[in-house]
């Protein structure tokens, strides 16, 4: 996929989430926030940087986008580790689906969820200086998959901060 087709499959996929996921707001109830990490959704987030996009063509069958915020986006891009406090990613998760104009491509179908990651180490000490937080229609989601973000990235990204996502060339 050519880098200007990414960057236009961003663009595009994050307007998705104006209706599918309202922004929080600084004054909303902590009910919105995650279990566990308390973790909220971030004002404006759908205005950062595109880090990278992912596919999961697993038992999910999701398109991704990986976004990070001004601290995020400049600690990718130098290769900062462990990244600094104010770190926030987000991840934009849609279920793909087979366009409908062009056989070969998959487009955004539904909005599945919008998901955090935001580093604070002494807040977030015992999960490697990071809170997680997973929305589904503005909503968290349950204890147990908040509980399984650490245990994933603890397993799989350890000796990157526990990141997946390095910065797409």
């Amino acid at each position: 996929m050519k880098w200007s087709n990414v960057k236009l499959f961003a663009v595009a996929s994050a307007s998705l989430f104006l209706t599918a996921f309202p922004a929080a707001h600084a004054e909303e109830p902590a009910e919105n926030a995650s279990p566990i990490y308390g973790v909220t959704v971030p004002d404006g987030y759908r205005q950062w940087e595109m880090i990278a996009p992912s596919e999961e063509a697993g038992s999910l069958n999701e398109l991704r986008v990986i976004l990070g915020n001004p601290t995020a986006v400049k600690a990718i891009q130098k290769a900062t580790q462990p990244f600094p406090d104010g770190t926030i990613l987000a991840k934009l998760a849609w279920k793909r689906t087979q366009s409908t104009r062009f056989a070969t491509a998959t487009i955004p179908g539904a909005a599945t969820s919008v998901s955090f990651m935001v580093k604070d180490s002494k807040k977030y000490a015992t999960t490697g200086g990071w809170g997680f937080g997973q929305f589904v229609n503005g909503q968290p989601v349950s204890v147990a998959k908040h509980q399984a973000c650490f245990a994933c990235h603890q397993a799989l990204a350890k000796d990157q901060d526990f990141v997946f996502t390095r910065f797409a060339p």
